[in-house]
């Protein structure tokens, strides 16, 4: 699969949705008969938990594990590790050990590659890798940068985030200047929405306002859920736990977003091609 399409799910904000983004979209695109990898990049292993597995910090071998095999260019099987959902996904894992590893990057060769260089070697595998990033911008999310092919932003439809999406903003021209030139922003997906309220309604103005002639604002919206907020806890999707919800229904119009993104990106690189 030499066209697998790596994804961030990047905000250095936390409580905006990135977890249940990663996990719902991914489980959208198997749906539709695409073949992904989850990667949880967050010490805290939400990703890992919301997936059903609750203690993180009994998994073997862990997304620090295969990145430490990469700096000390251990040859072991690269599958090893990959744990498989019963929705159709995989899952490279995550726990408090990638902690520790963030702060031993800092002193690492070729540091902000060491993710890419592990993603490279599964990616024949998967059509689509999606990585969950935390909410920071440290040496664990320049990694993510690095190795990942374009970035969505999840945006919380609560609050102005003008400030913390210019400091995005200017960490992703960075990461394209330095370390990744073909990254690409896919857009901003406005989570966690409640259309009854006026705050919600100025803030999604505001959003366009700002960022709307320079980054896509996708169609969906996540609304706010209590089943949505609930399925974290139930190590599975929202079209597992709750399908007919609009939740799950608004995943799933973002999910055929993405793939018709990627169908469009597809034709231009062809057409270019001729």
């Amino acid at each position: 699969m030499p066209n697998c399409k790596t994804i961030a799910i990047c905000n250095q904000k936390g409580g905006v949705g990135k977890t249940t983004t990663t996990m719902n979209l991914g489980i959208g695109l198997a749906k539709q008969g695409k073949k992904v990898l989850l990667v949880d990049c967050d010490p805290q292993g939400d990703l890992t938990t919301c997936l059903g597995w609750q203690r993180v910090d009994e998994i073997p071998v862990t997304l620090a594990t295969k990145m430490h095999e990469i700096i000390r260019d251990d040859s072991t099987d690269v599958k090893s590790g990959i744990l498989h959902h019963d929705e159709g996904v995989d899952l490279i894992p995550s726990n408090t050990d990638l902690e520790a590893l963030e702060m031993y990057l800092v002193t690492a060769m070729s540091r902000e590659n060491i993710l890419k260089n592990y993603l490279n070697k599964v990616k024949p595998n998967y059509d689509y890798i999606l990585i969950d990033c935390r909410p920071s911008l440290g040496m664990l999310t320049l990694n993510a940068l690095t190795a990942a092919d374009s970035v969505v932003i999840p945006v919380q439809a609560q609050y102005l985030p003008a400030r913390a999406m210019t400091q995005l903003l200017r960490t992703v021209s960075k990461v394209k200047a330095h370390t990744n030139p073909n990254l690409a922003i896919d857009g901003i997906l406005l989570t966690i929405v409640d259309n009854r309220t006026n705050l919600a309604k100025s803030t999604m103005d505001a959003i366009r306002e700002n960022f709307g002639s320079v980054i896509r604002i996708y169609k969906s919206k996540i609304p706010v859920a209590v089943k949505a907020a609930e399925v974290s806890s139930k190590g599975k999707s929202i079209y597992a736990y709750e399908p007919n919800s609009k939740a799950a229904m608004a995943y799933a119009d973002f999910t055929k977003e993405v793939l018709a993104s990627g169908r469009q990106k597809e034709r231009l690189r062809s057409a270019d091609a001729r």
